[in-house]
């Protein structure tokens, strides 16, 4: 999706957004930045570790914020683009397998409709 299309469908993160979601609950939105810097700070596993999960998730997830903001957080954190990509296509692979491990739900029902229209 090019920068401008994205624009188009998702307004800008900006700082008056993010003030205007801070003022409507500032609580629960403190609570969730703490949450969010302790669940990226570095422990059993490195900050630039968490990012790469992070990226992958977000294309599971189909965020484009989260794309954007943890590409750039693992940037920042010492990630190459080319460790972004490959857990981009653990993503992609993950995402595949699970439709593909779920067929088991399809030939399942499939073999409960023939059993029920047999005589």
């Amino acid at each position: 999706m090019s920068e401008q299309h994205e624009k188009h469908l998702y307004p800008a993160a900006t700082r008056e957004l993010g003030a205007k979601r801070t003022a409507l609950a500032p609580e629960i939105d403190a609570a969730f930045k703490a949450f969010s810097e302790r669940v990226f700070a570095p422990g059993a596993l490195p900050t630039k570790a968490k990012q790469l999960i992070a990226v992958a998730v977000a294309h599971v997830t189909q965020c484009p914020y989260c794309i954007r903001g943890h590409t750039k957080a693992a940037l920042r954190a010492g990630a190459t683009p080319e460790e972004l990509m490959e857990a981009i296509w653990v993503a992609a692979e993950m995402r595949a397998g699970g439709a593909f491990a779920h067929s088991a739900i399809a030939l399942d029902a499939i073999d409960e409709a023939a059993q029920r229209s047999r005589p």
